[in-house]
């Protein structure tokens, strides 16, 4: 089991953050990017969806599953997608820029009819309560080719993300 300590001083390294994020793959191969709105951390960044965690509770474990139900979370937070947090398998594990660590789950393949459908009901019930959604646009992208199409900035980790969603993929 993967355990991530904010900071372990016998074993580990400080590290400044910790967040997950949803590599969403569509069933025709693509993956899902949204663009931070203007009230993000990355205002106009694309990114998967995602966030950083918070500390967790005392005497509550910072583990896989937990880090499993908060990737679970932000999905339907910034997409309206909802998927168990079983279902989110441990992809991998980066290192940002900064020393934060990312821990990246794939979810299970999904139209991107269906994807956009519910981004845009989630939209609808933002604006309709007065919020802003968190993610002002979502696109698919095959390869990392494809950010650089999407017009912007991207957050430093997406390129070698999708590039490995596009290994990843039968030819």
């Amino acid at each position: 089991r993967l355990f991530l300590l904010r900071h372990d001083p016998e074993h580990g390294l400080p590290v400044p953050s910790v967040f997950v994020s949803v590599v969403q793959p569509t069933d025709d191969g693509r993956l899902l990017v949204g663009r931070g709105a203007s009230s993000t951390s990355y205002p106009g960044a694309w990114q998967l969806p995602g966030g950083t965690m918070e500390p967790t509770g005392t005497g509550v474990a910072l583990d896989t599953e937990c880090l499993r139900r908060h990737a679970a979370r932000e999905l339907v937070e910034e997409v309206g997608y909802l998927v168990t947090s079983e279902d989110l398998e441990l992809w991998t594990v980066t290192r940002g820029h900064h020393g934060s660590v990312g821990v990246h789950f794939r979810a299970p393949a999904r139209p991107a009819d269906a994807l956009t459908e519910k981004y845009a009901r989630l939209v609808a019930a933002e604006v309709a309560q007065g919020r802003s959604p968190e993610l002002d646009r979502i696109a698919f992208i095959r390869s990392p080719t494809e950010l650089g199409e999407l017009g912007g900035t991207c957050v430093n980790v997406l390129p070698v993300l999708a590039a490995r969603h596009a290994a990843s993929m039968p030819s």
